[in-house]
């Protein structure tokens, strides 16, 4: 991020935060570049963003003053899905997406890949590189089953931060979380089995149920507080639940971190009803906030939580280093993992561990946070900005997804074919549901950098929706009189 997009985040926040009020005067252009250190120049360019933003209003040979604010958006209601066991759909589609996401000539807004042009990943690359030249017999060799101790006793450091208590020997290294969870299901479940799932839920976990064989049910879920606990246990009485999945921490696609009170809320329904528990932390390093929210698993007390996390969000997706705590099903995960993958890759294993150990991931981590954080604040302007009225954002407290509920008119797996034609890919949520439910929504990586390339993109997704939406409201016939 460049001096001037830092100083207009900073400037932003303050003005959604309510610094400065609407119509209230900014100080002058002289007057912040002393207080900040930084040319005139660069002020003049970071008022040129806000201006954009339609944040301020300029007014000759008086200065810059805050603009009349749009009401804030709303957040989503809390969802209501079809709560009965179905077969995952939306295959077609999820290929066709991650098949344009190797496309470079593609504004690729749809995938939840983390931003890796960060200066502190490059104590990560040079190690990588050591490794090859020096260590070649082993980062060529096998692996064990369980993966480097190395990495191993470094993971369950970082886990202490989230209450988490496990030694290098409960854990087992996968490729990347999607290899942790295939494990873990793969340990438990049986084709035919039922688990439930938060609605709207990562398309990711769900084609792999939908791989398996096992039939999802969708659980009602709080864009703010996570599942309900009420809807879980009415399905739990009526269906031979196997388990349920849950990404309680910087949710993806919703962005919320369950309270604590809640998650022993879980724990205690899962002891009763003898479920298993999948929880997906792969976002959890990301929350806002420090120190980082409490897991599932640490209110675990039998073992019956398999904790699934990777350094794919964190780090970076093509080092495909994951891990699993199993608890109680170690055996089983590690006889799954043998049977369907394998060993993992020595290279990066060591590189990650490291990394770690040296002290780079904790920095780059608290880099991420403050990065992706500010990215959120002005992805979420431009939102307001560009798209109609009546919309629902999300106010994701960590991570960098932003899920945005557009007027039920609006088909966004039909604006996705018109955007793919002007080169931007999105992701419409009817990807998130098993039944192909929430067609009005869309999930927004707001992890790529704030350039004029992806704002613009924003805009001719706003323009395409704004199209849909006048066109649907033509070719609805007006209500008869009362």
């Amino acid at each position: 991020m460049t001096r001037y997009q830092h100083l207009a985040t900073l400037l932003a926040q303050r003005i959604e935060q309510g610094l400065w009020k609407s119509g209230e005067k900014l100080p002058s252009v002289r007057q912040l570049s002393t207080e900040h250190g930084v040319s005139i120049s660069t002020v003049q360019q970071a008022y040129q963003v806000l201006e954009n933003l339609q944040l301020i209003i300029p007014q000759p040979r008086s200065g810059y003053f805050v603009a009349p604010r749009k009401a804030q958006p709303p957040v989503p209601a809390m969802s209501h899905p079809v709560q009965r066991p179905v077969d995952v759909t939306q295959w077609d589609e999820i290929t066709t997406l991650l098949d344009n996401n190797q496309d470079k000539s593609i504004v690729a807004l749809s995938s939840g890949s983390p931003d890796l042009s960060q200066p502190t990943l490059k104590p990560l690359w040079r190690e990588l590189s050591r490794l090859v030249q020096h260590n070649l017999d082993t980062v060529l060799g096998y692996d064990g089953m369980a993966g480097k101790v190395e990495l191993r006793e470094q993971i369950a450091r970082l886990m202490v931060d989230s209450g988490t208590q496990a030694s290098a020997d409960d854990i087992v290294i996968t490729s990347g979380c999607q290899g942790a969870l295939s494990a873990a299901l793969l340990a438990v479940c049986q084709p035919g089995d039922i688990v439930a799932v938060e609605s709207p839920s990562f398309y990711g976990t769900m084609q792999m149920l939908r791989g398996y064989g096992i039939k999802a049910i969708e659980i009602p879920t709080d864009s703010s507080l996570g599942i309900s606990i009420e809807a879980l246990e009415l399905a739990l009485e009526q269906w031979p639940i196997k388990g349920i999945i849950l990404v309680p921490n910087c949710n993806n696609p919703l962005g919320f971190i369950m309270p604590d009170a809640r998650k022993r809320a879980i724990v205690s329904l899962a002891q009763r009803h003898d479920i298993v528990i999948f929880e997906d932390d792969i976002y959890g390093e990301l929350a806002n906030d420090y120190p980082r929210p409490r897991t599932i698993k640490s209110f675990d007390i039998d073992g019956r939580v398999l904790l699934c996390s990777s350094f794919s969000k964190t780090l970076a997706p093509g080092l495909r280093v994951g891990w699993i705590v199993p608890g109680r099903y170690l055996n089983r995960v590690l006889h799954a993992k043998y049977a369907a993958m394998g060993t993992n890759v020595p290279a990066t294993q060591l590189a990650v561990a490291a990394f770690i150990r040296d002290g780079h991931y904790t920095r780059h981590v608290r880099r991420m946070r403050r990065v992706y954080q500010q990215n959120m604040e002005n992805w979420t302007c431009w939102v307001r900005q560009y798209f109609p009225d009546g919309i629902c954002v999300t106010r994701p407290e960590g991570s960098f997804l932003l899920w945005v509920e557009l007027p039920e008119q609006v088909d966004m797996v039909c604006v996705s074919r018109r955007l793919a034609k002007l080169k931007i890919q999105v992701a419409p949520g009817s990807l998130f549901s098993a039944s192909g439910k929430y067609r009005n929504c869309l999930r927004i990586n707001c992890a790529q950098p704030l350039t004029e390339t992806n704002r613009e993109a924003l805009h001719q997704i706003g323009n395409v929706v704004y199209d849909a939406l006048e066109e649907a409201n033509a070719l609805t016939p007006p209500k008869a009189p009362a």
